[in-house]
């Protein structure tokens, strides 16, 4: 990946959010707030709108976009979601200090971005978050990438487990923020959550194939 890649996934994932934002917040509407689509909306096309506005003075390294992306998503969103994603893209970013990242150095800045979501929402696998997309789409990277396959192939391995991770959220009972205040209501639910991180990893899947 590169500086131009970088921004064409952010781009991505705005587009994709946008074409999704009213699935989102169907889904938050029966387990939160209903916001969720508006508010990823609002986040990733705020994140767009930043990074044009660096013209004059663009990014060097595929980490100052990511950092950029993560710190847009923090002041623009509202809830739960601004804080988890954009610390994602930000610890994503900071790991990516280079122009441009290969699949270990991806693989690494993926991880540092799990950690970070891990650390400020205190979810785990299991308990109906956006974690139940992420760590599988982490894990397939990874065994991906370590069995020599290039960057792309790496991208669509974790999307495909990432929606698969999503799908999985349904039959489980929420253990984690709004939802799990409904207890075993939360159950028979895909999580919006996890749906939004599954568009985030297709997005960057698509981004590597069309390079």
């Amino acid at each position: 990946m590169d500086i131009d890649l970088a921004r064409t996934w952010v781009q991505a994932i705005a587009a994709a959010v946008d074409k999704h934002k009213d699935h989102l917040t169907q889904l938050d509407s029966a387990i939160g707030d209903a916001d969720h689509g508006t508010n990823m909306h609002r986040g990733f096309s705020a994140a767009v709108a930043a990074l044009a506005a660096l013209a004059d003075l663009p990014p060097d390294t595929v980490g100052a976009v990511l950092v950029k992306t993560g710190t847009t998503l923090i002041s623009s969103v509202g809830g739960a979601s601004g804080p988890l994603y954009g610390s994602a893209f930000r610890a994503m970013g900071k790991v990516l200090d280079a122009p441009t990242a290969d699949t270990e150095q991806f693989a690494a800045a993926l991880a540092a971005g799990l950690h970070s979501v891990q650390q400020l929402g205190t979810a785990q696998a299991g308990d109906k978050t956006m974690i139940d997309a992420y760590a599988p789409a982490l894990a397939a990277f990874r065994l991906t990438a370590d069995s020599g396959s290039d960057f792309a192939a790496a991208a669509l391995a974790a999307a495909d487990a990432a929606e698969q991770g999503m799908r999985a959220t349904t039959p489980m009972q929420a253990r984690k923020g709004r939802a799990s205040y409904l207890g075993a209501r939360s159950i028979g639910h895909q999580d919006p959550g996890a749906t939004s991180t599954a568009l985030i990893f297709r997005a960057l899947a698509e981004t590597m194939a069309s390079r």
